[in-house]
């Protein structure tokens, strides 16, 4: 599932995969491997045995000399950087994970002391890895085995609650809203879980094995095929020998994946509304409940309030960006459509197409009541944007996994509303909408931008008149004014142009003196809305009726909000835009240059794992064709230090790149000592590498 299907270096991977612990545990040496299967294997082997053996260095002198089984953070972090800067070929890291992803599998079979400290290493070290590469379903499955080991109780406790939510006999049961807001002292009680559960004994390995069967192997989450033939096999047996409910509930839980995939395509099948002629991609997922239960400690709710425990994904094709406009309608148009399918949960729509978030990614997604009344995620986006949240800087091991937090664009809280649902006195009900929402759009200014949606017409607007402390807004819309390229190119150069479309809209309606709803020509009108419930704005006609169309206020940052006003002004008095001078855009920059030279790193690997692709124009790490000129680039890297282990304290010790024998005495206080690297005498001139063992003799 981690290589190509053809290929002379994916068949290398495979073969080496095979072999890898060959070396290790028998009398085989390299020589004999590169004589029969090629030097790419024998490379592959030795680098996959060097990570194995640092990492069983490390262990054991916690184990033995400083009475210590389990990492610390800052040792994981330093492990990971380590591990990272000895791989040239991300091949070796996909045959370590999938050898740490059979060694868990596999792990009841150790005693349990020994499990719980090889899984708290695979959660701190390897999971951050395997995400870090994009390989999210990997990650997912490991974190999992590694959750039902620590902390099995919990572990159980959560699969047997997923499975009564997401069981078909819950279906109906649910009211037609779920409430965005809830009490937190309610949730606490029978959804909550917590860490002060009573430690696991000898006696319980036995259902250790259970509870890892529990765990649905990550290649059938990515194959449906897989996924209907795990189920009827999980059938089958049961039938003949009742399977523990542990394992039972995690079926349950894929074959609620599958009813809410199965729908939602019949769906799309027979709806005619979204652009005709585009592509769309349908795929699924489980969230790992490793992640779930860290959502409830970080956000501190119940496992009903996790909304996002399963969810759809769907991609929308534009032509290798070509057709980004018209794709960005369609995204809108299948929200729509999954609206129409599903109740949407209240305060649970985030458009972060309109707004993208501070890293560039850009989604539409919604919260909706499945087919068993209960949680499911949707997600829509082009395929530009796919490309771009898997492999540009929105990727989650830049952002999330760096330990740089950035901060987040607060969006609004949108959901597609049948008529039926409002009723005028909701409205004047501040309880009945997210008061947050209501604080920030107080602050509303005449002039602000914003989009109008209904279904996939998107058109821009601008903000006439605000009433009642935000709560009602008068909007004038431009009706020849299409906003889906606008909306596609959010952050790009276009948007200069783009301001001056609104600011010229404004003047006019000010010119004219429109000021009441329906005023307008043929081409603009004032419409009123109303902030409602869900946390959005919604269209009231004459007859103070609220329909499903709404307006996306535009978030703007400081610099952009700035280059609006000022573009506004320029229109106002009539002098030529262009003759503006605007700051240039800044992009994202790591705050530590460690951090940046590992994520350069990453990104090459992760190029590189896309061995048989052309690498997109937009990297500028990865090869052109080929894996030699890959591992050319891989050597030509520099990750500006060298992490090295302190023998025999253990302790592991950052140099910058270039650094000696010599400054490692110097560093460890001993200069001028004699210094053993791997076990030989070196030279004081002798440079280090990632991963050697550093020895001074004192």
């Amino acid at each position: 599932m981690l290589v190509p299907s053809t290929g002379l270096r994916a068949v290398d991977t495979v073969v080496a995969g095979i072999l890898h612990d060959v070396v290790d545990d028998t009398c085989e040496r390299l020589f004999s491997i590169e004589a029969e299967f090629g030097d790419d294997v024998a490379r592959l082997v030795a680098g996959v045995s060097r990570l194995s053996y640092i990492n069983q260095l490390l262990r054991r002198h916690r184990r033995i000399n400083v009475n210590q089984s389990t990492l610390s953070h800052e040792e994981a972090n330093n492990l990971r950087v380590m591990l990272l800067g000895m791989v040239d070929d991300p091949r070796v890291v996909l045959i370590k994970l999938a050898d740490r992803l059979h060694n868990m599998r596999t792990i009841y079979a150790l005693p349990l002391a020994k499990a719980q400290a090889v899984a708290q290493e695979t959660l701190l070290v390897w999971c951050s890895l395997a995400s870090r590469l994009g390989l999210w379903a990997l990650k997912a499955e490991l974190e999992d085995l590694c959750f039902a080991v620590l902390q099995p109780q919990i572990f159980r406790k959560l699969r047997a609650d997923l499975a009564s939510m997401w069981s078909p006999s819950n279906k109906g049961t649910c009211p037609r809203r779920i409430s965005v807001k809830g009490s937190w002292s309610s949730m606490q009680g029978n959804d909550s879980v917590h860490e002060d559960e009573a430690p696991m004994h000898d006696e319980d390995i036995t259902s250790i094995k259970d509870l890892l069967e529990a765990v649905v192997p990550f290649d059938i989450l990515l194959d449906r095929r897989k996924r209907l033939n795990f189920l009827n096999n999980l059938a089958k047996s049961s039938e003949m020998e009742p399977k523990p409910k542990v394992v039972q509930d995690a079926g349950i839980a894929l074959a609620s994946l599958v009813v809410c995939e199965e729908a939602l395509e019949r769906e799309l099948f027979i709806s005619i509304s979204y652009v005709p002629g585009m592509e769309v991609t349908l795929s699924s997922r489980l969230k790992s409940l490793y992640s779930i239960y860290s959502k409830m400690k970080r956000k501190d709710v119940g496992i009903n309030k996790i909304y996002d425990a399963r969810a759809l994904r769907i991609v929308v094709g534009d032509k290798n960006g070509t057709l980004h406009g018209p794709a960005v309608q369609c995204c809108y148009s299948l929200l729509n459509i999954v609206h129409r399918l599903w109740t949407p949960i209240d305060g649970e729509f985030d458009d972060y197409i309109v707004n993208p978030k501070p890293s560039g990614y850009q989604s539409l997604h919604t919260a909706v009541q499945g087919p068993d009344a209960s949680p499911l995620e949707v997600q829509i986006r082009t395929q530009r944007m796919h490309e771009y949240a898997e492999h540009g800087l929105a990727a989650h091991w830049l952002y999330k996994e760096t330990g740089n937090d950035l901060p987040s664009i607060s969006v609004l809280d949108e959901s597609e509303i049948e008529e039926s649902s409002y009723l005028p006195e909701d409205l004047d009900d501040q309880n009945s909408m997210d008061y947050e929402s209501f604080q920030r759009y107080s602050s509303l200014k005449v002039g602000h931008p914003v989009l109008r949606v209904e279904g996939s017409n998107l058109l821009a607007a601008v903000i006439i008149k605000v009433d009642k402390e935000g709560r009602e807004l008068l909007v004038a819309v431009s009706f020849g004014l299409a906003a889906s390229e606008a909306v596609a190119d959010r952050r790009s150069s276009f948007q200069i142009k783009r301001w001056e479309a609104y600011a010229r809209l404004y003047k006019k309606v000010s010119d004219e003196w429109w000021c009441e709803p329906g005023h307008g020509d043929w081409c603009t009108c004032l419409e009123k809305y109303t902030l409602c419930r869900d946390g959005i704005y919604h269209k009231q006609d004459q007859f103070e009726r609220l329909l499903p169309t709404f307006i996306q206020v535009i978030d703007l940052t400081d610099q952009e909000e700035s280059e609006y006003w000022t573009v506004m002004s320029a229109v106002f008095e009539g002098k030529p835009v262009e003759s503006i001078e605007l700051r240039p855009n800044l992009d994202y920059v790591a705050s530590s240059s460690i951090e940046a030279s590992i994520n350069r790193k990453v990104r090459l690997l992760r190029t590189m794992l896309q061995w048989e692709e052309k690498l997109r124009s937009e990297s500028s790490f990865g090869r052109q064709d080929g894996g030699a000129k890959s591992r050319n680039h891989a050597d030509s890297v520099v990750l500006g230090e060298v992490v090295i282990i302190c023998w025999p304290h253990g302790d592991i010790m950052r140099l910058r790149t270039g650094s000696t024998a010599a400054d490692a005495a110097r560093r460890a206080g001993l200069e001028g000592k004699l210094v053993l690297v791997n076990g030989q005498l070196v030279l004081p001139s002798t440079e280090l590498k990632d991963g050697d063992v550093v020895e001074v003799r004192s």
